[in-house]
């Protein structure tokens, strides 16, 4: 259902934003295990649109930049020396740059789509791309420390010298949760719950103006001044958020990467 479609119940009283926005209708291929619906060509458009912009600011490099090579040379020396080559170093940095910089535009150009008209939906508000981004994540940190220890990663990680072997006992299950199982599962949660909050509130706050302008009566109809007001206010934020969980997610996976690379393993 698009946000707007309905803004009071068969009463005539307001209805709010549901968990059912994030379960629209089929559009295409309707029954079938390719059904698509809003949330999937969110996701379609902004990955095509992300693609073309990169396309155009890559296929013919300048000395001096134009408009399109600025905005993505931009974008990346922000993830390679604001991310990379910060948490990492540089020789390391130049190694998983590749990694960050798709991580980072693909979470930032998903969020963003639920504040472009139209769409109103981001393509991370459910569990199956932050999931998939918190895999790669993971995949990543496993790679980079079995890579740089191949024989002694798996055992420093659960259990770490220095330690009392009593205290093993109670060490290696913390460290084996802590280290393999929550660490994808925070990524994930982190980015899918900031998505949903963001889309039910601006969804309340436009259904609301619709609700006021348009189906209320009489003084009651100011109040859509204010609920607009505080949905573009929203919007803004939301972009806010949209770049910095894009920033939040690649610096942990920068982070995690690092921790694996850590000589105490």
């Amino acid at each position: 259902m698009h946000p707007l479609a309905a803004a009071s119940d068969s009463s005539g009283g307001f209805q709010g934003p549901s968990i059912d926005e994030f379960f629209p209708n089929g559009l295409l291929f309707v029954g079938t295990p390719f059904e698509i619906n809003r949330i999937m060509l969110a996701r379609f458009f902004m990955t095509a649109l992300l693609l073309v912009l990169f396309w155009l600011g890559t296929r013919k490099m300048k000395l001096v930049p134009g408009r399109f090579q600025s905005v993505v040379e931009l974008g990346f020396g922000f993830v390679q020396n604001g991310v990379a080559n910060d948490i990492l170093g540089k020789k390391d940095g130049r190694r998983f740059t590749p990694l960050l910089v798709s991580v980072f535009f693909t979470v930032l150009f998903f969020n963003l789509s639920g504040t472009i008209f139209g769409i109103q939906i981001a393509g991370t508000s459910l569990i199956g791309v932050p999931l998939i981004l918190a895999i790669v994540a993971y995949v990543a940190f496993i790679y980079a420390g079995v890579k740089k220890h191949p024989g002694t990663f798996f055992r420093n990680a659960l259990v770490p010298p220095g330690v009392p072997w009593p205290l093993y006992f109670l060490v290696t299950p913390i460290e084996l949760v802590s280290t393999f199982v929550l660490r994808p599962i925070t990524l994930t949660l982190r980015l899918l719950m900031n998505m949903i909050v963001g889309h039910l509130l601006l969804v309340l706050f436009f259904t609301a103006t619709s609700f006021f302008f348009f189906e209320s009566h009489n003084l009651f109809a100011l109040f859509g001044i204010g609920t607009v007001a505080f949905g573009f206010a929203f919007t803004l934020f939301e972009i806010f958020v949209a770049f910095l969980q894009a920033y939040v997610f690649a610096l942990l996976t920068a982070v995690y990467v690092q921790l694996a690379l850590n000589d105490e393993h």
